[in-house]
């Protein structure tokens, strides 16, 4: 499936990495940037979400939540989280349903493993409508965060 700009942003339930369920309808009413990433402890994802990290009070200046999702296990995403000190939820989605839905998931990827989250990025607007889709094919690519940056400042 392809999420498009102007689309009903699907829902879905997952875990986080302190055992919570998070639902997307739980943030109904505000901004979200979600993130899909391939695997917790790699290079180029850590330096994405540490940029996220360090630059969070952008996000909340543009009332948007930021949400983390890869196909790693809750606990992998919890020590993730731990050492890498993130100050925004991590999502397993370790049945690959959510990155299948928003299209976000590499068939085959690196040393033969399958089903993996691809590098993506989706800004949901406070009522739930997609304004922003980019699915990356090359792991080693990031989101255009000046466009994702400008288009939260609009939505504030």
């Amino acid at each position: 499936m392809t999420i498009q700009k102007g689309q009903k942003a699907p829902d879905f339930t997952l875990y986080d990495s302190a055992k919570n369920k998070v639902s997307l309808s739980d943030f109904k009413g505000k901004n979200v940037l979600l993130l899909f990433f391939p695997m917790a402890f790699t290079s180029v994802c850590t330096k994405e979400l540490c940029s996220v990290r360090d630059d969070i009070a952008r996000y909340s200046n543009a009332d948007a939540e930021v949400l983390g999702i890869s196909v790693d296990s809750l606990y992998t995403l919890a020590k993730y989280k731990e050492l890498e000190h993130y100050n925004f939820p991590l999502l397993s989605d370790f049945n690959k349903t959510v990155s299948e839905i928003y299209g976000s998931i590499y068939e085959q990827w690196n040393y033969d493993m399958k089903g993996v989250s691809k590098r993506s990025a989706f800004i949901i607007d406070k009522e739930g409508v997609v304004q922003y889709a980019e699915v990356l094919e090359n792991p080693g690519n990031v989101p255009d965060f000046k466009t994702i940056n400008e288009i939260l400042e609009t939505l504030k």
